[in-house]
């Protein structure tokens, strides 16, 4: 039997449960395989299920959606991607009652657009699809013999019917256009780090909170359950002695009925199961049993190794040594947690008290109870002098927002209404009622700015339409808007020479339109002039402390070949967003440069990464003329005068130190003298 050897991976959906412990292994186990993750960080996504593989220098993290195809398209052609195990998928079927339109988008369109990419560019030699078992539909009870990989499908629930029709791509994409494809159906799988709204970590989860378990109908439906590291060897079987066209079943003939998991867990708590378990309404349609043949991937030479008691007492012991891993869960708790993913839904709303009903009488439990709270209605605290609506939820800009307005106690949502439809802001801020409004929505290029060159119309419709729109909406109902602009609309001239010193001012009329990118921002820049409710921050080269995302700058820079080395003003989003929303508060306004003062170069940015982060580290620079032949639209380079910014905020560091104090101190790898 010929195995496949593979040079550079790329794993969809790899901060997931199964997907991770997957690309771990792979990190582990073969350091000479390229293993790049792509994963949008999902509710039930975590970048913390892959710190074992992150220092690996054979390991890549991009944060990004597998529905955008530039983003893919450009994946594939820059990492010379070879092999693709596709995980990303929404799973749970709960969810998929209620809303099932997203898993539409994410499993049937991102699987469409992951195997057109491929298509495109022509260099895979093998797609791994990744299904699932419910794609058989309903195992009759006493059937002896499990589905085998030629069964037909017939899924039951709007979750399966999504991955059936994935599959049906993928099957065509194989005969239609002879993609090496190869696709698996597993049972369920359980382990450490899995997200609890799956039945075993949520049941474990509430058995330390001592609050009852929930099950569906009467429990008695059916199902198999693999730990998590016998499903990684199964795929790592798969990957290297899969036959292209072949469809695995990674199973196991050894079943569970709902009630028999909810006993086991309540025996290894010492709960009593009488006063613990509470039957709830079942699903619209719950299958009563999964049942899979395993023998074909058994001859490729997996066994399934690990028995459901040491599995189980490991995945215990994992939750109860890593209680707040997922932060707040309890609307995954909930016996029904179909709402904790729909549109419209406000993700931080308190579930404590619709999972107080499941604890209506006391539990005799060898665990800590939930705490109750002896507050009385005169200590309640009082009204929050602000809220912010921010738009830009899924920005990079955005949902740092919304993470420093939590850690500083600020009450804020984020926009759920196209830029472009007035009628939807007005909603927004009917329903929000905010303080002032954070504009960090923008289409800056995916993943670059050479993207807005032929994508115009949804550069303008966002730049500049939707800014204006949201402009207009907010000075009608007498709101600050806080605005996100760049500072990429300027470039060196003989005013302002590269190594001179003098940065250009807020009045200083931009001179760089060598990207149609920077043409929108400086044209709504202007516009935005006749708003005396807006204030305009001028952004460039933001730069961060987690140093993971593919959109910061030094990120970007240490991945690529050749850089250029000019010294330019830049943003630490670390020190300068808590500044924007200090700015709300004092309620600025007008242009502002929203730059660290003074500049710093591409050589001085990488010389400090390898002073503190990787000292092996090596570069190559080039020049512009070099550099013009890779791109398709020029760059901006130049210096910002922020002595109007550093005036209000006396304490604002200069760009080199606060490069160091936010961004490489943190992150510090190499040890200090």
């Amino acid at each position: 039997m010929a195995t496949y050897e593979p040079k550079n991976i790329l794993i969809t959906g790899a901060a997931g449960f199964i997907a991770s412990h997957v690309a771990n292994r792979l990190v582990r186990s073969y350091p000479h395989y390229k293993i790049v993750v792509l994963d949008k960080l999902d509710y039930c996504s975590n970048l913390k299920n892959l710190n074992p593989s992150r220092p690996s220098p054979n390991f890549k993290f991009v944060k990004g959606d597998i529905a955008s195809a530039d983003l893919v398209n450009y994946l594939l052609i820059t990492e010379s991607i070879d092999t693709i195990m596709h995980f990303a998928a929404q799973t749970h079927v709960d969810n998929s009652f209620g809303n099932s339109f997203e898993f539409t988008k994410n499993n049937i369109y991102g699987t469409h657009v992951l195997l057109e990419a491929c298509k495109v560019t022509g260099q895979i030699r093998r797609f791994i699809h990744v299904s699932t078992d419910e794609v058989y539909g309903e195992t009759d009870e006493d059937a002896v013999v499990g589905n085998h990989e030629a069964s037909q499908l017939l899924p039951t629930n709007p979750y399966s019917a999504t991955k059936a029709g994935a599959e049906m791509l993928v099957m065509a994409y194989g005969r239609s256009y002879g993609l090496p494809v190869i696709t698996t159906r597993g049972n369920n799988v359980y382990g450490p780090n899995q997200f609890p709204e799956k039945l075993i970590p949520k049941f474990i989860l509430l058995a330390m909170r001592g609050l009852p378990l929930p099950i569906h109908g009467d429990g008695s439906n059916v199902r198999s359950y693999l730990y998590c590291e016998d499903v990684a060897e199964a795929f790592e079987v798969v990957l290297h002695k899969g036959e292209v066209g072949h469809v695995y079943n990674i199973g196991t003939v050894k079943e569970r009925r709902v009630i028999d998991v909810a006993k086991d867990i309540c025996r290894l708590f010492g709960l009593d199961t009488e006063k613990v378990i509470r039957f709830v309404d079942n699903r619209p349609f719950n299958d009563q049993r999964y049942f899979l043949d395993d023998q074909k991937l058994k001859r490729l030479g997996w066994a399934e190794r690990t028995p459901w008691e040491e599995g189980l007492k490991k995945t215990i012991e994992w939750y109860t040594t890593n209680p707040d891993y997922w932060g707040d869960v309890s609307g995954a708790l909930l016996p029904h947690p179909r709402m904790l993913m729909t549109p419209g839904v406000d993700e931080r709303h308190n579930w404590t008290e619709e999972t107080k009903y499941l604890s209506s009488s006391p539990l005799e439990a060898s665990t800590t109870a939930p705490a109750t709270s002896t507050q009385s209605t005169t200590d309640a605290p009082q009204k929050h002098p602000y809220k912010f609506l921010i738009y830009g939820r899924t920005g990079w800009i955005g949902g740092l927002l919304g993470k420093i307005c939590e850690k500083q106690g600020i009450p804020y949502e984020y926009g759920k209404g196209r830029l472009e439809e007035r009628s939807q802001l007005l909603e927004d801020i009917r329903n929000v009622r905010p303080t002032h409004v954070f504009n960090a929505a923008g289409v800056t290029g995916r993943p670059n700015v050479d993207w807005c060159e032929t994508h115009k119309q949804d550069t303008i419709r966002t730049n500049v339409v939707g800014t204006l729109n949201l402009a207009d909406v907010c000075r009608e109902q007498g709101l600050l808007m806080i605005n996100y602009a760049t500072g990429c609309i300027f470039e060196y001239d003989a005013k302002h020479p590269e190594g001179s010193g003098i940065g250009f001012k807020e009045e200083d009329t931009p001179n760089f339109a060598g990207s149609f990118y920077s043409k929108t921002k400086a044209m709504v820049e202007e516009l935005l002039k006749d708003y005396d409710n807006v204030c305009t921050l001028r952004v460039r080269m933001p730069i961060s402390s987690d140093l993971s995302n593919p959109r910061n700058f030094i990120t970007k820079i240490a991945r690529y070949d050749k850089v250029v080395n000019i010294p330019n003003s830049m943003t630490i989003l670390d020190e300068l967003l808590p500044i924007s929303i200090e700015m709300a508060k004092r309620d600025c306004r007008g242009i502002w440069n929203f730059t660290n003062p003074g500049v710093v170069s591409h050589n001085e940015i990488l010389e400090m990464y390898k002073k503190y982060i990787s000292p092996d580290f090596k570069w190559t620079n080039f020049t512009l003329e070099e550099q013009a032949k890779v791109i398709v639209a020029p760059r901006s380079n130049n210096e910002m005068d922020a002595s109007k910014l550093k005036a209000e905020f006396p304490e604002l560091l200069s760009i080199k130190d606060s490069l160091i104090k936010y961004v490489f101190e943190p992150n510090r790898k190499v040890p200090s003298n």
